[in-house]
């Protein structure tokens, strides 16, 4: 007897239909999976057979073939665990074939019966809609990730019985809608406690507003991881479109816990300094998105981006540009979206004080060289901001950690905060005065997103003038003469790339934006000259 049970299988960053096939017939009992299947899809025969048996359900003792078409896509993950059992049971006669028509379903099963959740189900869902299915039935932790796709019909189950009395009787899948668990997210730094780099502070606002990829390269202790930190505060809200194919990432990687609803907040990721490429990039026998993609829409910090192999940096190279990366494997070939701003940090060399005006370095002009000579040329050239940044003076810092002790009075109780501003407790520092205090990450965000605003009318759909391409780039400029004189100089005389010269066009558009300017001057030309540091130079200092 023959039985399908429809479902999905994982291809990248999207899903596949997949039909499972059970045929019961007369032979030696077993079970065999056929379909291109990996190991862990063909353990789910003896999944299937404990979850039957325990759950009071009776297990065919004949010959039993499963097929999961189409045969030449390979089926990974225990999401078929589910499907496989329904299309038993429908085979065996213990479910109405009538009540699978239409329905796609998707879950792994434990010894128990019980159902758990798996990794893509938002995927799996999309894939449903679009082709037009009755339902789909998930377990009930992948309930509220699927139930994110609008215009489809989702049931949810905690067990494989649970799962029958849905499919017997469709009222009791359709469950209130689940509260989706917040994700415990970092928070993001906060631009008003950073003291000092000036310089710094006013590239990364400009990288917020035209997504312009940022290297911020000093000795230890100048800032650099905390500035990063704060990129991702400064960025617009993300759209749902965008919270949507950013959560579709999060679920196919696995990274999704079970009950979360919408990504909300745009990425900060940082891997490690040892990771390899497949981590960074993405890759696998089965291939996922690595670091790269999983910060799409966000922020991918590489601290000591020095210390990183320079094979691994240099395939960030077209990525960076197309934003987006391909894998490419023998049966098959995936693309991620990974459309980042990428904030590179490294120290000057390898002790970390060369240039320094009161530390000495401990390196050689070779070493130094060679430390230096980690980033490849065609990496800098895509790094639109390059800056360095000084140790902050000891009178700066010490301001933000100044208190009015005088104020605090003495004694017990009440007297303890007399004099003190209302709502500051004992001990809180106290900032310096209105006239000296830093812009906070809330100010800075409202210019960024006025910028991009003005972006978005001129390039509708282009994204920030870091992404825009020459033609678009040519057509909105609007380059001043002097601008255009000033521009052709510095080309001239740092013997600048082709790619060096436009970046700077982007950036000095971009300075344009956030002043509300239509027209680029010369002094946008001169303030981006400023954020090109390292360009034709063998070490930073």
């Amino acid at each position: 007897m023959l039985a399908r049970c429809g479902s999905a299988g994982l291809r990248g960053l999207e899903a596949q239909p997949v039909m499972v096939e059970v045929d019961i017939s007369p032979g030696l009992p077993g079970l065999q999976m056929v379909g291109l299947a990996d190991a862990a899809v063909q353990e789910s025969r003896e999944r299937v057979r404990g979850a039957l048996r325990n759950s009071g359900l009776r297990v065919p003792l004949t010959r039993v073939i499963v097929s999961l078409a189409p045969a030449d896509l390979r089926k990974e993950g225990p999401a078929f665990d589910l499907p496989i059992a329904l299309g038993l049971l429908s085979a065996s006669g213990q479910l109405a074939p009538e009540r699978l028509e239409g329905v796609w379903s998707a879950a792994e099963l434990g010894l128990d019966g019980s159902l758990r959740p798996v990794r893509g189900v938002l995927a799996i869902a999309l894939a449903a809609r679009r082709q037009g299915v009755r339902a789909l039935l998930v377990a009930a932790p992948n309930l509220a990730e699927a139930r994110l796709v609008e215009g489809l019909t989702v049931w949810g189950a905690s067990s494989l019985g649970q799962a029958l009395a849905v499919l017997a009787d469709p009222s009791r899948g359709a469950s209130p809608e689940p509260a989706a668990v917040e994700r415990p997210e970092q928070p993001a730094g906060e631009l008003g406690e950073v003291r000092g780099q000036r310089h710094g502070r006013r590239a990364l606002e400009i990288a917020a507003a035209g997504d312009h990829h940022l290297l911020l390269v000093g000795p230890p202790g100048s800032g650099k991881t905390m500035l990063a930190r704060c990129l991702a505060g400064l960025l617009p809200p993300l759209s749902r479109a965008e919270a949507l194919e950013l959560t579709q990432l999060h679920s196919v990687a696995g990274l999704l816990p079970g009950g979360a609803g919408l990504v909300r907040r745009r990425p900060f990721r940082a891997p490690h300094h040892s990771c390899s490429a497949a981590a960074l990039v993405g890759g696998g026998s089965v291939p996922r998105p690595g670091e790269l993609s999983l910060a799409h829409r966000g922020v991918l910090f590489l601290d000591e981006l020095a210390e990183f192999r320079r094979p691994v940096l240099d395939q960030l190279r077209q990525p960076l540009e197309e934003g987006e990366v391909w894998i490419s494997r023998t049966r098959q070939s995936c693309r991620f979206p990974c459309r980042i701003t990428l904030v590179g940090a490294t120290n000057p060399c390898p002790c970390g004080w060369w240039g320094d005006p009161e530390r000495a370095c401990r390196c050689g002009e070779a070493e130094r060289r060679r430390y230096w000579g980690r980033i490849s040329g065609p990496l800098l050239d895509r790094l639109d901001l390059q800056v360095v940044m000084h140790r902050c003076p000891s009178s700066q810092l010490a301001e933000a950690y100044r208190c009015d002790f005088h104020a605090l009075g003495s004694g017990q109780g009440p007297g303890l905060t007399a004099g003190l501003p209302p709502g500051q407790a004992l001990g809180q520092p106290r900032g310096p005065s209105p006239g000296e205090a830093p812009e906070s990450s809330g100010e800075v965000a409202r210019r960024v997103r006025r910028a991009r605003k003005r972006m978005a009318r001129r390039n509708p759909g282009g994204g920030g003038n870091g992404r825009i391409d020459t033609a678009r780039l040519r057509a909105s400029l609007g380059l001043e003469p002097q601008a255009l004189d000033l521009w052709e100089r510095a080309i001239e005389q740092r013997q600048l790339s082709a790619r060096s010269g436009g970046r700077i066009l982007r950036v000095a558009r971009t300075i344009a934006d956030l002043e509300d300017q239509d027209r680029v001057g010369p002094g946008a030309i001169a303030e981006a000259l400023t954020f090109r540091s390292f360009d034709g130079v063998a070490d930073p200092a």
